[in-house]
């Protein structure tokens, strides 16, 4: 069964579409079928995998190729969600592109979300739009995993988008900011679960509901440069603090006597150094740091730092896979 995992915190940032860019290529890596659903309204997930004469094809106001032109039909009153575009990166790697225009859904998946709870039944099919859009391409494509990119914020848009999910990863940074967008998103999540499964029991007849379970499946730190005695202690001053911090806000338990660190904590699936040189190289190649070649210019210190990065990002993607259900998938057990 096809998993569907957001990357989500509400503390922007931290590095989010960069790491489910690199988890997406890696995943692809180990043979596991991968689609990406870009739904943050910046559209920068789109920008990593696409140049911008593509992007502008896929904007074309004649037959718009993304995310917003496949739900278009249903917000405009003249039918309903179409098969989705997918442009496939390489085979079993594809993006379901992103739109600038997403943004204009705002309102319209706010007024849905009360008259839902009344039964009315086109507030169902707009909430449920981006599900149908990311299970109809899945579909299509045979995608095992979809990862899905929102923006950082607690919006009507992200409550729609992550109906469509069943897992939610959270990204964050070892900082005062990131530990409290845990405790703003965790209280959130918990809240839209509940009001989703009661709006779900006035539901019309037929109407396939998203699972709306986002389930929080653990967090990635994304470690910041340190040069300095004085940074290296507040890092581990914050990062120390992440895992209670989760398990309270995010998964609602109470804290145990003693804490394991981050680096050993299970909910932790891993922690991301930060790769300095490589990313504005891997930018301009448009390819994952792990996969930068010589011609790209990762000669020297550079190709031993590319070969680290792709055994810790090969650990990141088994870490994925078992805490959503799927460590069967790919080729991440051998």
């Amino acid at each position: 069964m096809t998993k569907v995992i957001a990357l989500f915190n509400n503390k922007g940032g931290v590095g989010k579409t960069t790491l489910l860019y690199h988890l997406a290529w890696m995943l692809h890596e180990q043979r596991v079928r991968v689609l990406v659903v870009d739904l943050d309204p910046q559209a920068n997930l789109t920008s990593a995998f696409l140049d911008d004469d593509t992007v502008e094809k896929l904007w074309s106001d004649t037959g718009r190729k993304t995310v917003y032109g496949a739900i278009a039909p249903l917000l405009e009153g003249e039918g309903g969600v179409v098969g989705a575009y997918v442009h496939e990166v390489e085979d079993g790697l594809g993006i379901v592109p992103g739109d600038l225009l997403l943004s204009k859904t705002e309102q319209e998946l706010a007024t849905a979300w009360p008259n839902a709870g009344d039964g009315n039944a086109r507030a169902f099919r707009v909430l449920g739009a981006f599900s149908t859009v990311a299970r109809r391409a899945a579909q299509a494509t045979g995608a095992e995993i979809v990862l899905v990119d929102v923006g950082p914020n607690l919006g009507a848009l992200n409550r729609s988008a992550l109906l469509a999910c069943d897992h939610v990863i959270v990204p964050l940074a070892p900082d005062l900011y990131s530990l409290q967008g845990l405790r703003n998103l965790g209280p959130t999540l918990r809240t839209w679960r509940q009001e989703w499964a009661a709006r779900v029991q006035k539901a019309p007849s037929g109407f396939e509901a998203p699972p709306g379970s986002m389930q929080p499946a653990g967090y990635v730190v994304l470690q910041h440069g340190v040069r300095l005695d004085r940074v290296v202690g507040a890092y581990d001053r914050w990062l120390q603090r992440v895992p209670g911090e989760y398990r309270a806000s995010v998964l609602g338990i109470a804290l145990e006597e003693s804490l394991p660190l981050a680096e050993d904590d299970p909910y932790c699936l891993g922690l991301v150094k930060h790769y300095h040189s490589l990313v504005p190289m891997a930018q301009e190649a448009r390819r994952p740091v792990f996969l930068l070649r010589s011609m790209d210019g990762a000669i020297g210190a550079h190709q031993q730092a590319v070969l680290a990065a792709y055994g810790h990002f090969r650990a990141l993607a088994q870490s994925v896979l078992a805490a959503v259900g799927a460590s069967s998938l790919g080729g991440l057990s051998t």
